[in-house]
């Protein structure tokens, strides 16, 4: 059985590293806010294996015209676990949240690999592909909840 629960930023790096910080050190995997009051880190497990993570942060981007908007960052599934559905629950979770706390935007910055993920639960992409020193290409993406 499935379960996604809050769990502290510490948890998010034996998920965050190997598929996010491939071959950096763990220090790569700690983000600015991760332990701010208003960020949410969210584990699915899997027969009580953490297998997926997602962090949700209060973040304004000035791009957006929404007053109450959430950044998604560090969403990731363990290779071995993914094609079966958890990145799809972990953002619909991040929804469900966001929904329930009246926030009227998600955005996030996707990998280029990841934008076709994305697309099929109605986020869209705004511009053009940008670099992320050290980490790759990515796109703004976001959706009006």
């Amino acid at each position: 059985m499935n379960i996604i629960k809050e769990i502290p930023s510490k948890e998010t790096y034996i998920v965050r590293q190997p598929v996010l910080r491939e071959g950096k050190p763990i220090e790569s995997c700690i983000f600015e806010g991760d332990d701010l009051e208003t960020t949410h880190h969210f584990g699915l497990f899997e027969n009580n294996n953490l297998t997926g993570i997602i962090s949700l942060f209060s973040q304004i981007n000035p791009i957006f015209a929404e007053k109450n908007q959430a950044q998604i960052r560090g969403m990731a599934v363990l290779l071995t676990h993914q094609k079966k559905g958890f990145g799809e629950a972990l953002v619909k979770h991040c929804e469900t949240y966001c929904n329930e706390n009246n926030v009227d935007l998600i955005w996030f910055n996707a990998r280029t690999v990841a934008v076709g993920f994305y697309k099929k639960m109605n986020y869209q992409t705004l511009g053009e592909a940008f670099d992320i020193k050290d980490v790759g290409e990515h796109y703004l993406m976001y959706k009006k909840l």
